[in-house]
């Protein structure tokens, strides 16, 4: 079996299981969240797979409806990120020397904050909720991949082929249109999938700590953030349980993007 092969028997399974869980949370009914007091505080067993939380409502359902819930954040808030990381990229490359500089600094001057502060800033400022929490997200993770498309962008520019088009009178927009999106649509959807992981955690994480989705939504980190007051009395499965979905959610998310890059550019193919 070659190493495209495997990428893509991987790549697809692991796509699968992830939309199973998205679909799994998105199609379960409001009513399975609602709290059964005569069920409340049970362990893990066949009938309550993670348990019960102290309303008494099934810790699986809820996790299954954190995790949807965050895929939707994250696909979001990753897909916007990337396109600006693009469109800087391309503007840094192709744009005149002082737009080069000016972006260039304007990205250094932005990765010497941390995400986590500028992601409560913006999740604040836009009265906290999915939406803040998507904005807050999806302005500040395209700085990495903006470099990195720009780097190629740069590379590609000093082509011959791309000599010849300016010298048949075409514009710098066409040039990116016709030559480097092409080139540049295998960096795109990867880092638009590895972008995805660290938007998952951010949002989880700012939950638990109080600034990103109110108690109300049934996100991993509010459910986090509840099993703190119970974990004392030995409730360690209102935690466990939801967070190792979390971190297994992640890493398959993680595994995606490995695949993808090694079914999408030629020299991974190969190795």
């Amino acid at each position: 079996m070659s190493n495209r092969t495997s990428a893509a028997i991987s790549a697809s399974a692991t796509l699968a299981i992830i939309l199973a869980i998205y679909i799994a949370g998105a199609l379960l009914p409001e009513s399975a969240l609602r709290a059964n007091f005569s069920q409340k505080g049970l362990p893990p067993s066949f009938e309550h797979l993670f348990g019960t939380d102290f309303l008494g409502r099934d810790m699986f359902v809820r996790t299954c409806k954190g995790l949807s819930l965050s895929l939707s954040i994250g696909a979001v808030a990753s897909a916007i990120s990337a396109f600006i990381a693009l469109a800087v990229g391309l503007a840094a490359a192709l744009g005149s020397e002082f737009v080069d500089y000016a972006i260039n600094w304007f990205i250094d001057v932005f990765m010497s904050v941390p995400h986590t502060v500028l992601i409560i800033l913006i999740s604040i400022a836009l009265s906290r909720g999915a939406f803040g929490m998507m904005a807050g997200v999806a302005v500040t993770h395209w700085v990495s991949l903006a470099r990195v498309i720009r780097g190629e962008v740069m590379q590609i520019r000093s082509q011959q082929y791309i000599a010849a088009s300016r010298r048949f009178g075409k514009s710098s927009l066409w040039i990116a249109r016709h030559h480097m999106l092409p080139h540049l649509m295998p960096q795109f959807f990867v880092g638009l999938i590895l972008l995805f992981p660290h938007a998952i955690l951010h949002e989880s994480g700012l939950t638990f700590l109080g600034f990103g989705l109110p108690p109300e939504q049934p996100a991993v980190g509010v459910i986090l953030s509840e099993a703190m007051k119970y974990i004392s009395a030995g409730a360690i499965w209102l935690a466990v349980f939801p967070g190792l979905s979390l971190v297994v959610l992640v890493l398959l998310i993680d595994t995606l993007g490995h695949s993808a890059r090694r079914l999408l550019a030629p020299r991974e193919a190969q190795l």
